[in-house]
């Protein structure tokens, strides 16, 4: 975890205020809270998005997509259906669609942890350290205090560099 200047004060004053609030818990696709890492509160989720969440923990890519699908009809550029998307399309081995889905995500929402993550992630896939990295640096901007998603990016480009 990096150390900043004042974080203990701030991080402390933020408690005080009822500022801070955790992430959503239970999501195991990685990315974060229960709508897939974005830096909104997970209250406003569709419920589409919470029955998308709990298919993806099941494994059923094919009926999160088409959830997910529905969810985009009413508010198309919701990030956090596109990033989890694209997430369930990089599960199914569609690299090309999952592209796609982050870089749309990532145009609603440039800062959106779970998409920084999973496109990382992707670009790993692909071979792609430098951009990779891009992915991290971004997220060490987003995530002034740090975040899972900048740790779990930052340990996946380790292990590859270990493994190259």
């Amino acid at each position: 975890m990096r150390a900043h200047t004042g974080v203990f004060v701030a991080v402390g004053l933020a408690f005080a205020l009822g500022l801070a609030t955790a992430p959503g818990a239970g999501f195991a696709a990685g990315g974060g809270g229960d709508s897939g890492g974005s830096n909104k509160a997970a209250a406003g989720a569709s419920s589409e998005i919470k029955a998308a969440n709990k298919k993806i923990v099941e494994t059923d890519y094919a009926g999160a997509i088409a959830l997910l699908s529905k969810a985009l009809e009413s508010k198309p550029d919701d990030a956090d259906a596109l990033n989890l998307l694209g997430y369930c399309h990089r599960k199914q081995g569609d690299r090309e669609s999952a592209l796609t889905f982050y870089l749309k995500a990532l145009a609603a929402e440039p800062e959106h942890r779970g998409a920084n993550e999973y496109l990382g992630e992707l670009y790993l896939e692909m071979g792609d350290v430098a951009k990779a990295e891009e992915r991290l640096k971004v997220l060490d901007r987003a995530c002034f205090f740090g975040c899972k998603e900048y740790t779990d990016l930052k340990k996946a480009i380790a292990a590859y560099k270990a493994s190259s």
